[in-house]
């Protein structure tokens, strides 16, 4: 049996270290889109051409993707329990599906992108299009970095190992779709 590092074993008010530290991530980055998304509602409010823009972007590839989104959070849901009832590769296959939603979801982005680049919507077009691809990307970045931290999580879970982060994947995949669930309206429906 391996000793574990202490920053993995303490708590801090009654909540594991890893766990504070994630919700300590959330809420930066809960400042950061917050920012980046007040600004667009206060563009948005003083320039009624973008109705006209954003008319352009394609609400049945946004509603998709959404779709996926909620679909790769049950999954995440299902490994954590899986992870809670010590069946590390069950939670590991249910972290990989999770990935294959991360990935489908940013092959459309990226068919997405290529589509309305093709038509002339480009991130220089006008400031709709900058702000729409500016927080599309960043919200992208972020379908990355939870992919790529659930499949380092996954291959430890396989082997019963670390368990407790698929947890710590999960709460971080919730805030990657929760963003999600507040550009879908204002990128796509809000017209």
């Amino acid at each position: 049996m391996s000793a574990r590092p202490i920053a993995t074993t303490r708590s801090a008010a009654g909540i594991s270290t890893p766990k504070l530290a994630v919700w300590w991530l959330i809420v930066s980055e809960i400042v950061i889109f917050g920012g980046l998304l007040g600004g667009y509602i206060m563009y948005r409010l003083a320039h009624q051409d973008w109705a006209e823009q954003a008319a352009h972007t394609n609400t049945w590839i946004g509603a998709f993707n959404t779709l996926v989104l909620l679909t790769s959070s049950l999954s995440a849901v299902l490994a954590h329990k899986a992870a809670a009832e010590g069946n590390g590769p069950k939670a590991a296959k249910l972290l990989w599906l999770t990935i294959l939603g991360a990935v489908t979801f940013l092959c459309v982005k990226a068919f997405e992108w290529t589509t309305e680049i093709s038509l002339g919507y480009t991130v220089s077009s006008n400031g709709f299009w900058s702000f729409y691809y500016t927080a599309a990307g960043l919200h992208a970045a972020h379908v990355i970095a939870g992919a790529i931290a659930m499949a380092i999580v996954a291959i430890d879970a396989a082997k019963y190992q670390e368990l407790h982060r698929v947890e710590i994947c999960g709460i971080y995949w919730h805030f990657v779709d929760l963003v999600w669930i507040f550009l879908f309206p204002l990128l796509y429906i809000a017209k």
